[in-house]
């Protein structure tokens, strides 16, 4: 979305909703994020409260082009600088030790924080007015805890549509990326080096050619940050994911036994209840991925059948969230092939 399209008037009355400590919905190049005033701790609160969100599960805080590092986070490394110039705006969130200042509403009480700066025109027009560019507006995804996260603004009105907790909703389109942030660990150099929370769209590796260390896989002592339960990510339709070969057997067999599939492929398969083909590159893979779900999870299947992405370190992320959303369905396969169709 060019810059000139922005309803300026519409991100006016967004940013004085959040200084008056209301919830808006915005678009990020990740997902709709779901903002409040990261310094209003009641405002946080509401946040929870919409989302239905664990208190101690931290939210990620949004910032405009430019704004100061050192009012958010304290002991700053010359590592963050360095990604924050590489990659920001766009989709790299960096734990940091949190600042004195900044209310622990944010960080689950942790003495961490999250940061990042979005690129989407729409969002930085908004963190840009929002207490003159000089704010923070903490922001997870725009969906009801541990569900799909939204990429459009028909999906945030459908989750929160109804019950009157989120003041507005700026429609900035389809989000381009698809998936949440990639979230790196800074808090900890020292003893752990930089983690990798949670993969995205930005590589380890790409971190790793600004920083000249390859991020780590998560630690037990590893900060708690958004998005990264075991369980997350689902639609309320089962999902199971499954290699190609094994998959095309499989819709076989459910078909015989009378079970509704709904299916997101890339390859050529049998035909099924209902099917969405995915683009076969990663990036237009992770674009497609939570329409796509959220769209089989409304056409009245037994099952949402994935078929698994390759495994390479450009799928990380996709890999990452599908085996997420997947993670409560162990065994529904073979349930629905040994169960008596209803």
């Amino acid at each position: 979305m060019a810059s000139e399209n922005i309803d300026q008037a519409a991100i006016e009355a967004a940013a004085r909703a959040l200084e008056q400590g209301a919830l808006v919905a915005f678009p990020t190049e990740t997902v709709y994020g779901l903002g409040a005033d990261a310094e209003n701790p009641a405002a946080v609160a509401a946040i929870y409260a919409a989302k239905g969100r664990p208190q101690d599960h931290p939210v990620i805080v949004h910032l405009a082009p430019g704004a100061p590092l050192d009012y958010w986070a304290a002991d700053i490394p010359v590592e963050a600088q360095a990604l924050a110039d590489a990659f920001w705006p766009g989709p790299l969130t960096m734990i940091l030790k949190r600042a004195p200042n900044i209310p622990d509403a944010v960080s689950g009480g942790q003495d961490t924080v999250g940061l990042r700066c979005p690129s989407h025109p729409v969002a930085i027009a908004l963190l840009r007015a929002f207490k003159g560019g000089k704010g923070g507006v903490a922001a997870p995804s725009a969906n009801k805890f541990g569900a799909v996260s939204p990429t459009l603004a028909q999906h945030v009105r459908d989750e929160f549509g109804q019950d009157g907790s989120v003041s507005m909703v700026l429609d900035g389109g389809a989000s381009m990326v698809g998936i949440e942030s990639t979230i790196v660990d800074l808090s900890r150099l020292a003893t752990h080096g930089p983690v990798l929370l949670r993969p995205g769209h930005i590589s380890a590796e790409a971190i790793a050619a600004v920083i000249d260390q390859l991020p780590s896989a998560p630690d037990a002592a590893a900060p708690r940050a958004s998005g990264t339960l075991e369980s997350h990510y689902a639609p309320h339709t089962p999902v199971a994911m499954q290699d190609s070969a094994t998959l095309r057997q499989t819709l076989l067999e459910l078909a015989a036994a009378g079970r509704k599939v709904a299916l997101i492929h890339y390859s050529d398969l049998p035909s099924t209840h209902a099917a969405l083909r995915l683009p076969t590159t990663p990036d237009g893979f992770a674009h497609a991925l939570y329409a796509a779900l959220r769209a089989m999870d409304g056409q009245g299947a037994d099952l949402i059948l994935v078929e698994a992405p390759p495994q390479g370190g450009a799928w990380l992320g996709v890999n990452d969230r599908l085996r997420r959303a997947a993670h409560g369905s162990t065994g529904i396969v073979h349930g629905l092939l040994n169960q008596a169709a209803p």
